[in-house]
Order: structure tokens, then C-alpha cells, then sequence
């Protein structure tokens, strides 16, 4: 199944025509950042005894360069409680009105099981939560209840 949001994506399309180069109006890129995302950039994984969607790390900063160029994020705080990593990002975009940012939490058992390691999966789970308050795979968040 292919999307506008893929389709443009693929095809490297500015979407609204304009110069490279040139701000857009963050509503407009919010609007990019809110279609559905391209099934096959979707994955899917067992959480709490359910099949649940999401979206990668990777493929969420392909969709933001692509909707939102200049984007960028930083580490604001780092915190151990009770045994669990929490890890605080800034999000950025740069658009016609500024510079406008939202901030999200990610966390991970610092004693970690599975794949990968406490901090990259509390970064990774942050950068998507952040990028979700643009629209991006919010609806997801919804599907997953």
C-alpha cells in the first residue's frame, strides 16, 4: 500500500512546490507530518499481549527531513529512578514563524534484556514521541490501545 507521504518521500518531491530553501509555515508542516505513514515503513512488535504498529527511529528522521528539513534535537536531561533510564529530548523544527520545539520523554530499564542498549532505547523512544506531537504517527498511539 502506498501513501502520498511515501510517494513523495520516494520521488525526493518538495510537496509544496516551493524553492528549496524557503520556510514553510509550521501548520503546513504539521499537516505533511499527520498523513498516514507508508505500511511497509511500518513494524510491528508484541507489547503487553498485543500486536502493537510503530514506527522506527530511522524511518521517523527520513520523514522529518523530508517534511520538515533543518529539524534537529537535543539531549536535555538524563535521569535514573528506580532503576529506569529517562531521557528527555527537545525537538526543533525551524519554519516561517521560528523556531518551534516540543519536548518528550523516553525510558528503559536501565538492567535491559533485549535488544539494544537503556539509552539508545530511551533516545529512540523520545525522538518518536517528540516527533509524534508534530502529527507524526500520532494516530498510531490511538490503533495501539
Amino acid at each position: 500500500m502506498t501513501t502520498q507521504a511515501s510517494t513523495e518521500m520516494e520521488k525526493g518531491e518538495n510537496q509544496t512546490g516551493e524553492i528549496s530553501g524557503e520556510l514553510r509555515s509550521i501548520r503546513d508542516i504539521v499537516k505533511d507530518l499527520s498523513k498516514p505513514i507508508a505500511q511497509k515503513h511500518l513494524r510491528k512488535r508484541r507489547q503487553g499481549g498485543k500486536e502493537i504498529s510503530y514506527l522506527a527511529w530511522h524511518d521517523a528522521v527520513k520523514y522529518l527531513d523530508h517534511y520538515a528539513p533543518g529539524w534537529c534535537y537535543e539531549i536535555r536531561r538524563i535521569d535514573s529512578i528506580g532503576g529506569k533510564l529517562i531521557l528527555t529530548i527537545r525537538l526543533s523544527i525551524l519554519c516561517s514563524e521560528g523556531i518551534v520545539y516540543r519536548e518528550a520523554t523516553g525510558q528503559e530499564d536501565e538492567e535491559l534484556d533485549s535488544y539494544g542498549n537503556s539509552s539508545s532505547n530511551a533516545e529512540s523512544m523520545a525522538l518518536r514521541r517528540a516527533a509524534a506531537k508534530y502529527g507524526l504517527g500520532l494516530y498510531l498511539y490511538d490503533q495501539n490501545k
